[in-house]
């Protein structure tokens, strides 16, 4: 791992091509480390290649017509890439990629978001979950320097959705689907925002596009997270949500959230 500050930071775009100028113009005003997209929506041919390059980042990707897909954007060369989940359920290597930076082991998921409470989607969020809890354990350690983002699609605490008494029954806020993501995080994660704004309301990730003004009516959800091990989480210095992603024209229904890194 070099020295110095490493800021990280995850974005589900709703479509990379979209939002290239949004994702641009973040990577300009931000200079991260590591940025890392979800639902990226194109098929690997189509990936917007040249102009993260231009603004000279590295970038590594999976994905696939018109849903999920994932990419990592990152300063220094990516090393030990993979995708999908390696045991002998579906891989789904548009929804996971992982690779090694400048030291730093990243994973990168979009979990699936499970439609409603009594379909087989929702089943298999819960089944994904605990694959990835047993993906962990297979290739990583709670004592390395790990950091888990993406869109996880699940709001941990009541804390993070705007009514949880109207939306307990919710894919992304039912018992199972909180009580699975607890699974994985007890392997060794701490959440890095929560590190830093223990208790603090109103913080969403998420504004949904057919809510009017729900971002100034603090209608969201926060399901975007940071997840880092002990050694990463204590050397964690801030994590916020930047909003202005979110107002800006033509944006993706989710925005940035970023942490910084004391590496020294």
């Amino acid at each position: 791992m070099s020295a110095g500050r490493i800021r990280a930071a995850t974005f589900n775009v709703n479509s990379v091509r979209s939002r290239m100028e949004i994702v641009l113009g973040w990577l300009k005003q931000n200079e991260p480390d590591i940025l890392c997209l979800q639902e990226t929506k194109v098929q690997d041919p189509d990936f917007p290649l040249d102009p993260i390059r231009k603004a000279g980042y590295h970038v590594v990707f999976r994905g696939q017509k018109a849903h999920a897909g994932v990419a990592i954007i990152s300063r220094e060369a990516p090393e030990n890439v993979a995708w999908g989940l390696d045991d002998d359920g579906p891989p789904d290597e548009a929804r996971l990629i992982r690779a090694t930076i400048a030291g730093l082991a990243v994973v990168n998921t979009y979990v699936p978001q499970g439609r409603s409470a009594d379909s087989q989607h929702f089943q298999y969020k819960l089944i994904w979950l605990a694959r990835m809890r047993r993906f962990f354990e297979r290739h990583y350690s709670p004592d390395q320097v790990l950091l888990w983002m993406g869109d996880l699609n699940v709001a941990r605490e009541a804390i993070d959705v705007h009514d949880p008494v109207r939306l307990k029954e919710h894919v992304d806020f039912h018992p199972l689907a909180r009580e699975a993501l607890e699974n994985v995080r007890r392997w060794g994660f701490e959440d890095v925002f929560r590190r830093h704004h223990p208790g603090e309301p109103d913080q969403y990730s998420y504004f949904d596009y057919r809510l009017k003004d729900a971002m100034d009516r603090k209608v969201g959800w926060r399901v975007d997270h940071i997840f880092a091990t002990r050694p990463l989480a204590e050397r964690s210095i801030d994590s916020w949500i930047d909003l202005e992603p979110r107002r800006l024209e033509r944006p993706s229904d989710h925005t940035v959230l970023a942490a910084d890194f004391q590496m020294d």
